[in-house]
């Protein structure tokens, strides 16, 4: 919006130049960003508590954490409030990409505050029914990936893979239901992450934090062009978006970090997954983003084996799933945990960087 109004004013003061440029814009949203969760992350905390808007923990789970019963919940709120607001106020209001990921951010966010809205009347660890809150994903992703699909440019339905200069199948209309499983599964990815303070947050600072390079790469032909990665023009102001979501997610950090003030909630979680799998989508790095992601993904999967074990062999294999339980049943402070965590999630985003030169 900033851009509309002052860029055109350019010819009388020339400062307003400066508007033009993605870097200025993108670095001044992640600031606004961080700046709105400062200012209304305590009024928002407050607000919560006031209206008894506390997390219900899993009585099955560690036993240190019983004690965090009744932190404010919901806390995605301040998250999609700092991003939706940075973002309108930094970006080409004229871009769809833009449009799509706040529509993907508010969309699967609503899905998630039904679900904490309703564990919480309950008072219970347990909300939207499982049926009920895929149906909800699947109708958000399906939203999304139908607009992408009819509005495709030449390189939408293609499959790139990390490695592999040129694309290695043209999906064609198989596009659409892989790309709700991409959505679906990085909305339960982030969601199942989110289990100890700032664990998901800090995650997704550095997902968020590749992503800036991706987009700006991708969204300049000079770029694009030299490593060799598909150019996509609608992409160039998703550094702003990306950047948004990064200075949110510092800000609530800084809440959220242990021991936390509040926790995002499934109102933050599948958002915040949600709007990953959707920006990979847009930049063509669907495959990519489960090397940046790389810890969310090996959460999911613990999930996914401890649950085939059981059910197949009659045995788990992890003390607790998803992981970081697992870790901390074996000893380790929670702490320590999220910090180690944290180190593997930059280097994988490092190592899927590194990845653009080697193709």
């Amino acid at each position: 919006m900033l851009k509309e109004i002052f860029f055109p004013l350019v010819d009388r003061i020339s400062a307003f130049n400066i508007f033009q440029y993605i870097t200025f814009r993108a670095a001044y949203a992640a600031v606004t960003a961080l700046f709105i969760s400062f200012l209304f992350g305590p009024k928002i905390i407050k607000s919560l508590r006031k209206f008894k808007l506390g997390q219900m923990v899993r009585t099955d789970g560690p036993q240190s954490h019983l004690y965090k019963s009744g932190t404010p919940t919901m806390g995605g709120i301040l998250i999609i409030i700092a991003v939706f607001v940075s973002s309108f106020l930094w970006q080409d209001l004229d871009n769809p990409y833009m449009w799509i990921a706040l529509i993907s951010l508010v969309g699967f966010g609503f899905v998630g505050f039904l679900d904490d809205y309703l564990k919480i009347t309950r008072k219970s660890s347990e909300g939207l029914h499982a049926k009920f809150k895929m149906i909800g994903q699947v109708g958000v992703s399906l939203g999304i990936v139908l607009f992408l699909y009819f509005n495709r440019n030449e390189h939408t339905t293609l499959l790139y893979l990390p490695f592999f200069k040129n694309p290695v199948a043209d999906l064609g209309v198989l596009y659409i239901p892989f790309g709700v499983f991409v959505l679906v599964a990085w909305t339960n990815a982030v969601n199942l992450t989110d289990g100890l303070d700032g664990l998901a947050t800090g995650l997704v600072i550095m997902v968020g934090i590749a992503f800036v390079i991706l987009t700006y790469i991708t969204g300049r032909a000079d770029f694009a062009s030299y490593l060799q990665i598909p150019y996509l023009p609608e992409s160039s102001e998703l550094p702003v978006f990306c950047f948004s979501l990064v200075g949110a997610s510092i800000g609530f950090l800084w809440f959220n970090s242990h021991p936390a003030e509040v926790f995002m909630g499934d109102t933050g979680s599948l958002a915040l997954g949600g709007v990953l799998g959707v920006v990979s989508l847009m930049i063509k790095k669907e495959v990519l983003l489960v090397v940046i992601g790389g810890v969310f993904v090996l959460e999911a999967l613990s999930v996914i084996i401890q649950v085939a074990s059981f059910k197949i062999r009659g045995k788990r294999v992890f003390k607790m799933a998803p992981l970081h339980h697992h870790f901390e049943l074996k000893g380790w402070a929670e702490t320590k945990v999220v910090i180690r965590f944290w180190i593997m999630g930059g280097m994988f985003a490092i190592l899927a960087l590194s990845t653009l030169k080697i193709q």
